[in-house]
């Protein structure tokens, strides 16, 4: 049996159930830094074939009854990441690095829920990232980068002083803010530094998979 938490490569394709639905396969984007939903789509297994051979994200019309790739049209493309199965091989995770609005009218979303939650740092470092593009001398998060990663270093080790004083100190209301200070001044080092959530997130995966498969006193 295929590993299903392995993304889908070009000869997995055949091995889907395409049956169930008359040749089409629900497709959900997800972006692949924020993980915010991005659209749903439908592919049949050209779609999914050129998706995967071309690297960039296609569907299968319905309503013109042809291969779609998305952007193919406005240049807003996804650019493919990986592809998932479901537990039943009838439903695809898709996730991707869109190249402008995923929608057609011009929003990052097909969905206007603010799903919020940890997922939005990945959007903290998209603002800090346009602040870096930026010429704007005022901007506090242009400051520092300009300053250095020695400086947004001294920065970091002062928040850190705050949230340790905050949580013997203050209120929840006050951590969080303290928290979030702490955050913030992280995503500019990322920015100086060149890595991302991504990249930690990988690491605290790798570190909990070696805790899990460790053996135990009774083993």
């Amino acid at each position: 049996m295929r590993d299903r938490s392995s993304p889908l490569t070009e000869s997995d394709v055949g091995t889907l159930d395409w049956e169930k639905m008359g040749g089409l396969l629900p497709a959900i984007v997800q972006d692949a830094s924020t993980c915010r939903v991005l659209m749903l789509g439908y592919m049949n297994a050209g779609a999914l074939s050129a998706t995967l051979t071309d690297g960039f994200v296609t569907f299968f019309s319905r309503s013109k009854e042809r291969l779609w790739q998305k952007g193919e049209t406005s240049g807003n493309r996804l650019r493919l990441s990986a592809v998932f199965e479901d537990c039943d091989s009838d439903a695809l995770l898709v996730l991707a690095e869109p190249e402008g609005p995923t929608c057609h009218l011009g929003t990052p979303s097909c969905f206007s829920a603010d799903v919020g939650g940890a997922a939005w740092l990945a959007d903290l470092s998209e603002i800090v990232a346009q602040r870096a593009a930026s010429g704007e001398s005022s901007s506090y998060t242009r400051q520092l980068l300009d300053a250095g990663p020695q400086r947004i270093g001294q920065k970091i080790g002062e928040e850190g002083v705050e949230v340790a004083l905050a949580a013997v100190s203050r209120d929840v209301e006050g951590c969080t803010e303290e928290v979030a200070d702490l955050l913030y001044h992280v995503a500019v080092l990322m920015q100086a530094r060149g890595f991302g959530w991504n990249d930690v997130v990988a690491v605290l995966k790798q570190r909990h998979a070696k805790i899990s498969n460790a053996p135990t006193a009774s083993s």
